[in-house]
Order: C-alpha cells, then structure tokens, then sequence
C-alpha cells in the first residue's frame, strides 16, 4: 500500500525551443519522442538524483510572474537545497530569488507585491524580485504550515503539543533514566512513528509586522492531529476569505477508534465566539482538502463515502456558507478527483482526475442552482499522455500548473482553458534530457482474462531495434489502489529501467483509478484473484512479440506491488527468470496483526479470525503458495516501515534461503515505506539493477 497522494488521506515547465527538441509523434501505435541526433548518454542513478526537482508555489499579485521551487539533491552530503525562482508566465528567462540554506515552504503572495515564505521554522518576506529578504518572526521552536490572514492581521500554524502520558518518565518522574512506553490503546505507532503523546495542534495569533501574539491553541487538549498524519501538510488548515474564521481538516478519533476509520472531518473556528463547528457533520469517510471561492461565499471540499475505504471515490463537495447546503457536484462522474479549485470567477471549478492512464485537467460549470449541476457540466480540458500533477494559479484563460510523463520529471507548464493546450514555461532539467536518448512509450489495450479491455504502459530501452530481443520486466503497481499514469518516480523510473536495456511492462490492472469506479473498486477481497491474472495477461500478450525474449521476463514492484511479486513466485508457472520484490506483504496473517492503518486492512482483506475471510487467508496469502517458489529473489525491507512491517521481508527472505532460491536481502534500518535518503537511494538502484544483470 502507497500513501494516497497529499490528502493522501494519509495516504498527490520555455516555448520554442523546448517544443521543437521535445515533441511527441505517434507511429504504428508506438509513442516516440524526438530528441537531437547528440542525445547519446544513457540515464544513470546518479543522473537520475542530479536532476532539479520542481515544485509551483504561486503566482504574484500583478500575476505576470511564477514562483516555482527546485530542490537540488546534494549525494556528498546526503541531503537536499531548496531554492526559489521566478519566470514570466508569458516566458522568458527565470532569476533565482533565494540562495539561503534550508527549503523555504508555504510561500504565498502578499499585499505590495511582496512574497511570504517559511524557512527554518520562521516567517520571512522578500520584494517579488528577491529583493530585500527579512526573517519577520522569531518564535521559540519555530512554526510549521504559516498562514498570514487575508487581512494580515493574524497568522495561523500548527506545531506538536504534549497531550498524553506514554514514556515511562510520564508516569514516573523519578525514573528520568528509564527508556519505556507504555500503550493502553491501539495505534501505538503509524507510519514511522512511534505513538509519544504529542499530537500536531493549529494555532493561531495576532500579528504585526513579524510581531506575533500569544498563539491561540484552538484544539486544546485534544489527542488528535491537524495536520493529518503521516503526511497531510498546509492544505489541511487554511483562512477563511474574509480572516475571521479557520478551516481545518482532522480525524477526531484516538486509539482504536482512529486505527479503524478513514472518517475526517471539515472543521470551521470562529475567531470571534471561539467556537468550533463541523461542516461535514454525518459525512462517514475521507473530508480533505477544503478551498474558498473567491467571493467566499463557496466552500468546497473532496469528499468519500464509506468509512474505512480509503480508495474510495473521491467527489467534489460544495457548500453554500450562506444557507448552510451542501451539495455533491460529481455524485453521477464515474471517476474519482484528486485536486479542485474554484475558478476566479466563482462559475467553474476545475479538478484533476485520473483518465484511462493519464492525470488530466477537467472542469465544471456550475448551474445557478448549485444542487442542478450533474456529470453533464464536465468538460476535460487537456488530453494526452501525460501528467497534470498540480494546479498554480489561474490567471484569466490560463492555468499554471506542473506536468510530467514517463521521460520528464516535473516542470511548470501553461493549460490554455479554452484550447486544452498544454505549453512549457520553465527547463529545469533540459540540458540532462539534452545529453539522453528518450524513451518510446506504448499505450496497449490489452484483453483480460475475464474479456475486458486493460491498458498497459509498454516503455522502450532509447535505442530500442525491433530486430533484436530484449529482457522485459512486468512492474506491478502498489497502492493498491494507486493510480498508474504518467508519473515521473526518482525510484521507480521507467526511464532508468528502459535505459539499461529493459523492456518494461506496466498494466493498469483491476484496481487503479482512471477506468471507472468499478474497475477501481474490483481489487478489495480479491487481492490474489484477478488482479494477479491481469498481471499474467499484461506480460503473456507482450512477450507475444518477437523483441521480447521470452525467457529474460522479471517481475518487479513495491508494497502491493511488493505482495504481487510474491504472489506470483508461487503461481507463475515458471514464465519469469527472477523476483525483486520492496516492502512487499508476505503473509497476511502476521501482516494484519502489525500494521497501523486497519481500516485499511479490514476493507481490503479482513481479520484473519473472521471465518468469512478464510479464503483469502489461504487462496490469496503469499506464504500459502511458498511450496511453488523457485526462482531467484531480491527482497527489499526498510526497518522502521510500520505500514509493511519488517517481519514481512525477513519472512520471505528466510523462506527463500531455507529452500536454497538464489536470494539477496536488502536492509534499510532508518528508511520506512519509501526510501528517501540520496545515498541510500543510489544504493537502492545500484543494487536493483546489478540482481538484474546477474539473474536475468
């Protein structure tokens, strides 16, 4: 399982130049990208982490200019610099505006066509050319997620209060020396984290000039967390449009309550009575991600059903603050948002959405009567096989936002709102793309098992020959219900796997957004069952074709991703060569009894003491099938990934040594469900790809 993106619930660019270098051309059903006669380098690992990683912040309130971030990873010194830039929105040449250490955040635009950014736990603000950087505040133990009023009066952030008693010391005063905790509930620890009776609280406080009052802790004494955790982030607490009231997103459950819910809520503090309300009031499953109109009159939000299903189908609410009605503007859509913004105008609302393999940029008009606008009022705005990962700012037809695809990390780019096209504004990356052959990309329809239409991602080594044969690697998606577009990953990179020589095979098997609401729900209960066979159908009918070679097949992937790998060394029948598997589920029974999200667990599995689950404790288990395994396997385990817990990879390391499989074990003790230190990272690669030239 992957964290879902930034809700996520715990779990989400230069004209002429670049167009004529870069431009996707479609022959006999292969997607191939033109690239100058001197790209003649091949990606590496290192070159892979040399790459600038782009982020947009905002647009200035003259709304010619964008700020965007880039964060450059430094191996030597196993970390990252983030700095701040800017480039006309009509194109041109992009000035730096930060140098400092650290990575500034929460940037926003202020009155003056002043720039406010977080670093180092202060508020700072800079001229909107990066003139005159001031550090504004200087709060004991910092600040996270700031926020300056509209009226720049107040300013709002979360920090980390102590709540409950858990280490040995909080019970004992005396045993200062004692390393205990002490647990009388469920969710002890999640993520990364052990539970340590702090909980991540939203303040806010008077403010002048960098003067800050004494902060107001509006969620005093609660054993609960905003933003959400692990990896909610300032989206979850934000201003009303006029300053007098909070919005903030919170789970408010504890203990085993908390483990087994996905029920967030909106949540609105007036500053005025000091008395909080919950807008989603009886709604049981995901609330995130709130967001004004512009007249404030409009609140919408992204909304799930059902309690407990965290993959749910993610609709757009709105609320009319007036009259108090709420109203589920995507309720009759067949597909699941994942971002929406209200237009400037207040008469559109625009959202992100994964389509058949791709993310792209749609929208909605809204009826007068709010409570008549249907699936009829959609448009989609972009098509193409990319990525839209995120939306800037919208400044009249145009839409800033950042975009990638399988050969391009992000970049900023425009979306003309009326046209649909997409146009790059910023080159972060393109004199590494320059040095590098580019990938060919399929898209292929491939035909299940049970007679339905799945679509696979087929990418090409850069020099691919259909004269030659090549070792061809299925790579099986987690989540597991994430969707498979046209992501750009700094681990899983399709680029980087094409460019040493492989073929990679990478379906959108039952489970994944982007193919209605069915297909997306199909997997829960059925982890062994037809996804499994979907797998099997996506690398049968590729291997049909004559470059592949059909006795060089591997099968690669991460959590669910992980568990497929698995799965299959005990079904497979023998059509691959070798395993790797990465924080993947080896037996399910043991895996229920240690992970933290068990709303999670019991959607899509159940207790194993349920007799009504027995078959999927036996059918579905990878350890059930462990007789079967008997082809070479690398198994990564991160130490402090509680999500998978560590047993899992051990367990099947074990398994395979015992049976003398050829097997490595690849041990992360400080990195959880990801990896994310740069060096460990590059070992990561280093290592996934020297399994591969020694066993396939």
């Amino acid at each position: 399982m992957n964290p879902r993106p930034s809700i996520i619930p715990t779990f989400m660019r230069f004209k002429t130049t670049f167009q004529i270098m870069y431009k996707p051309i479609l022959l006999t059903g292969l997607l191939f990208t033109t690239m100058a006669a001197s790209a003649q380098e091949k990606m590496t690992p290192e070159l892979l982490w040399q790459l600038g990683r782009v982020s947009g912040e905002t647009v200035t309130a003259d709304g010619k200019t964008v700020i965007y971030g880039v964060s450059q990873v430094n191996l030597k010194e196993n970390k990252s610099e983030k700095n701040l830039f800017a480039i006309p929105l009509a194109g041109g040449t992009p000035k730096q505006l930060t140098t400092g250490t650290g990575a500034e955040g929460d940037v926003m635009v202020l009155p003056g066509n002043k720039i406010g950014f977080s670093l180092k736990g202060q508020w700072w603000e800079m001229n909107a050319d990066g003139s005159n950087p001031v550090q504004k505040t200087n709060v004991d133990g910092g600040m996270q997620n700031i926020r300056i009023s509209p009226d720049g009066k107040h300013i709002l952030f979360s920090n980390e209060v102590k709540v409950k008693k858990i280490s040995g010391k909080d019970f004992y005063p005396d045993l200062t020396r004692s390393n205990v905790q002490i647990y009388d509930n469920l969710n002890y620890r999640h993520w990364d984290t052990w539970e340590d009776g702090n909980f991540s609280h939203v303040f806010y406080a008077t403010y002048e000039d960098g003067k800050v009052g004494t902060p107001v802790d509006i969620m005093a004494d609660e054993p609960y967390d905003c933003p959400q955790m692990p990896s909610g982030g300032p989206e979850d607490l934000i201003w009303s449009s006029d300053g007098k009231s909070i919005i903030y997103v919170c789970k408010k459950k504890y203990g085993k309550d908390y483990a087994l819910s996905t029920n967030t809520d909106v949540y609105e503090y007036n500053l005025e009575t000091k008395t909080t309300s919950n807008l989603s009031e009886g709604m049981k499953g995901y609330d995130v991600t709130p967001a004004f109109s512009t007249d404030g009159k409009y609140l919408l939000w992204l909304s799930m059903e059902h309690d407990g299903y965290e993959a749910d189908k993610n609709d757009i609410i709105v609320l009319n603050k007036t009259t108090g009605k709420k109203t589920n503007i995507t309720k009759g859509w067949d597909g699941t948002v994942s971002a929406a913004r209200f237009s400037t105008d207040g008469k559109k609302i625009y959202f992100l959405a994964v389509v058949k393999g791709t993310e792209q940029l749609l929208e909605i008009t809204l009826q007068k009567d709010i409570a008549a606008t249907n699936e009829k009022h959609i448009r989609q705005i972009t098509n193409g096989d990319f990525d839209i990962n995120d939306m800037i700012s919208q400044q009249g037809n145009t839409m800033v936002v950042t975009r990638t695809d399988m050969n391009h990390a992000a970049e900023v780019f425009t979306v003309d709102l009326v046209k649909g096209a997409v146009l790059p504004l910023t080159t972060v990356n393109k004199a590494t793309y320059d040095k590098i052959g580019m990938s060919k990309v399929e898209k292929r329809w491939i035909k299940t098992t049970d007679n339905k239409e799945m679509l696979a991602w087929v990418i090409y080594p850069p020099d691919f020959d259909p004269a030659k044969k090549y070792p061809t690697l299925l790579y099986c998606q987690g989540g597991p219900q994430s969707a498979l577009s046209q992501f750009y990953s700094y681990r899983w990179n399709f680029q980087l796997m094409a460019a040493q020589g492989y073929i990679v095979v990478a379906p959108n098997r039952r489970g994944m957004p982007g193919h209605g609401v069915e297909w997306n729900a199909a997997i829960s209960k059925d982890w062994g069952g037809q996804p499994i066979r979907d797998y099997l159908s996506a690398i049968d009918d590729v291997a049909k074709e004559p470059y592949v070679d059909k006795s060089r097949l591997g099968a690669v992937g991460a959590s669910y991703g992980g568990y497929s790998v698995y799965m299959l060394a005990g079904v497979h029948e023998n059509r691959f060569k070798t395993f790797i598997a990465h924080d993947g589920l080896f037996d399910l029974k043991s895996w229920y009894g240690t992970t933290e999200e068990l709303w999670f667990a019991n959607w899509d599995i159940g207790a194993y003491w349920d007799k009504a689950n027995a078959d999927t404790y036996k059918n579905f288990n990878p350890s059930e099938h462990a007789n079967k395994w008997n082809t070479p396997i690398l198994i990564i385990q991160g130490g402090i990934d509680f999500r998978v817990p560590i047993e899992q990879g051990l367990q099947a390391f074990q398994l395979a040594q015992l049976k003398g499989i050829k097997s490595k074990l690849l041990y992360f003790p400080e990195e959880n469900h990801w990896v994310l230190k740069p060096q460990n990272a590059i070992v990561w690669q280093r290592e996934f790809f020297s399994w591969l030239k020694e066993t396939l």
